[in-house]
């Protein structure tokens, strides 16, 4: 199977990569690798919608794969969803993506600059209707994410994104890699692992290496059962 893997940071998902043989390196941000009988292209985009969106159009552009699966970490809004808990993103949106209008927000739709089908939208949100199909993936939470540019850190910007969206949890990545592969009608799915509550910035509270180490276990498990 030809798997195409994409994780913001190489730290995110170091321990999985380990697991692999390391092939070759096609350009400065994609890696070949095997395992098993799987051939598996590693994409690390950097952080942020630009430099996915830029890094995904051009991979895919020039190479087939049968899946894409998103790898990365995320902060939660919701209590029940704990830090170290890994969840599959199944709807995304770029919470940004729009206008103010004094206190209100207008999103592109409500100004009638796009329409849902322009964008695979519904009702804002791109909703994943080809995700991949497996027991691990089935086995996570089913969550619908945001996707930002600023993380948010303030008490008053986090009430305002709740009432907004209603998320669940949010990245920096997640609605430009599934804006491409549901483009491009790649089999794809988008799994994190919380990291951190979304709260005032407070890194004491947070917990990366638990974070990685189940994001990289899942990933393992996910692959080991293509």
């Amino acid at each position: 199977m030809k798997i195409l893997i994409v994780s913001a940071t190489y730290i995110e998902i170091e321990p999985l990569l380990l697991q692999f043989s390391f092939e070759s390196a096609i350009n400065q941000k994609l890696k070949s690798y095997t395992y098993n009988n799987h051939e598996i292209d590693v994409l690390i985009p950097g952080v942020g919608m630009t430099c996915t969106a830029y890094w995904m159009g051009k991979t895919l552009s020039s190479k087939l794969y049968d899946i894409s699966i998103n790898l990365g970490l995320a902060g939660s809004f919701e209590d029940h969803l704990i830090v170290g808990q890994t969840v599959h993103i199944t709807s995304d949106q770029i919470s940004e993506l729009g206008a103010e209008d004094g206190e209100s927000f207008l999103s592109l739709i409500d100004m009638d600059l796009i329409e849902d089908e322009d964008y695979i939208l519904n009702h804002g949100k791109m909703k994943n209707t080809i995700a991949i199909q497996n027991p691990v993936i089935d086995a996570l939470e089913n969550v619908s994410a945001i996707t930002v540019n600023t993380t948010h850190g303030d008490d008053s910007s986090i009430q305002k994104i709740k009432e907004l969206f209603n998320p669940q949890v949010e990245s920096m990545e997640g609605a430009a890699f599934f804006y491409a592969c549901l483009f491009e009608g790649i089999t794809c799915s988008q799994i994190r692992t919380i990291s951190n509550k979304v709260e005032k910035r407070n890194k004491d509270n947070w917990d990366i290496p638990l974070a990685v180490k189940n994001l990289c276990s899942t990933g393992l498990h996910l692959i080991n059962s293509l």
